[in-house]
């Protein structure tokens, strides 16, 4: 039987196997699943190299006598959010319909999620990886060690739009304008000590588009941005979540800032502000107006109903895994699409009393 040296231990594959027993990978695949049609001498024989190694078979090797396996990664950075909550839906019935196998996987707030995503490309034989949220800023040559077909969502736009050079596929909305679009709405109220509740990340983000689009308005309104108007959520509880909310709101009522508006750059946020600011014995939006951002359902059916930006999440779930399944067959390269969101006038806004 052939010996291995210790180099070739620490980095030992399936392939590696099948060199040393002088047998096809096939071969090794069926004596790890304990296939019938494998002759008993034989899978003896892999079986003691297997041992001699210490080599454990992971979820690629259990499928390799799959050839035809078909598979795809949805990983998921706020999987709490119920906006992507909805996307999952579509996309799962997309991947279905086209009948590839889902792979699931939540991506921790402090976790890269590429990095993520290599990890999982060595754990499992995949045709495709959809990121859902996440930075929208990643390293060329990292990407490039992706070795799967790929594609962005919801993670931002820095580009023009008009995917002439894009370097990955990417598909979203313009977070920095329609961010603008609601400041500009709360303006137009006669708004002008706006808090906005958002993501303190040092790296670039969806959070970061949407305080630079609230910048801005103030910007090109002739008005001075208010640096005690901005308040990052807390770190160490999911950022874009109801208890975040609720808690960074007590801190801007606490700080007395004299605020008539919170703006919440997600709509869980915004519902979370909504119980602080009713528990400090405050109404909306005859106090304080109450704004959000994605367009959830549990916003329509909140009390006051939440005015919001929405996200066309259903139609970007639908091109998301439309463009995947483009790329993976050959059928499209790398593209960006950004969508129009919309904004939804309803009941936690009004204009400021004089």
């Amino acid at each position: 039987m052939a010996e291995f040296s210790r180099e070739e231990m620490t980095e030992i594959t399936i392939k590696d196997i099948a060199k040393k027993c002088g047998v096809g990978v096939s071969t090794v695949s069926r004596a790890i699943n304990d296939h019938p049609d494998i002759n008993p001498m034989t899978r003896q024989m892999i079986m003691d190299v297997i041992a001699q190694t210490g080599f454990i078979p992971n979820n690629s090797a259990r499928n390799l006598k799959r050839t035809d396996a078909k598979c795809i990664a949805v990983l998921v950075k706020g999987i709490v959010n119920p906006f992507f909550v909805s996307m999952i839906q579509v996309i799962e019935e997309e991947i279905q319909r086209n009948k590839y196998a889902l792979v699931l996987r939540h991506v921790g707030a402090y976790e890269d999620e590429v990095d993520v995503a290599l990890a999982l490309v060595k754990e499992k034989r995949l045709s495709g990886i959809l990121f859902l949220g996440g930075a929208f800023r990643h390293e060329q040559m990292k990407l490039a060690k992706l070795t799967v077909p790929f594609v962005f969502s919801t993670i931002g736009i820095e580009a023009s739009g008009d995917g002439s050079e894009a370097a990955y596929s990417n598909i979203a909305v313009d977070d920095r304008a329609e961010s603008k679009k609601m400041t500009e709405y709360l303006l137009g109220l006669g708004h002008r000590k706006i808090a906005i509740i958002t993501e303190g990340s040092e790296e670039p983000s969806v959070g970061q588009l949407r305080l630079e689009g609230y910048e801005e308005a103030f910007r090109e309104h002739g008005m001075e941005v208010d640096s005690h108007m901005i308040w990052y959520v807390q770190e160490d509880i999911p950022h874009y979540s109801l208890e975040n909310g609720y808690l960074t709101a007590k801190k801007i009522l606490a700080a007395d800032t004299g605020a008539t508006a919170i703006y919440a750059t997600a709509d869980l946020l915004a519902i979370g502000a909504c119980r602080a600011i009713l528990e400090a014995g405050k109404r909306i939006p005859e106090d304080i107006s109450v704004v959000g951002y994605d367009g959830i359902s549990l916003g329509e059916y909140y009390n006051p109903k939440l005015t919001t930006i929405k996200q066309p999440a259903g139609d970007m779930a639908k091109e998301t895994i439309s463009l995947l399944l483009n790329v993976i067959e050959g059928r499209e390269s790398h593209r960006q699409i950004i969508f129009e969101a919309k904004l939804l006038e309803r009941e936690s806004a009004a204009a400021i009393r004089r």
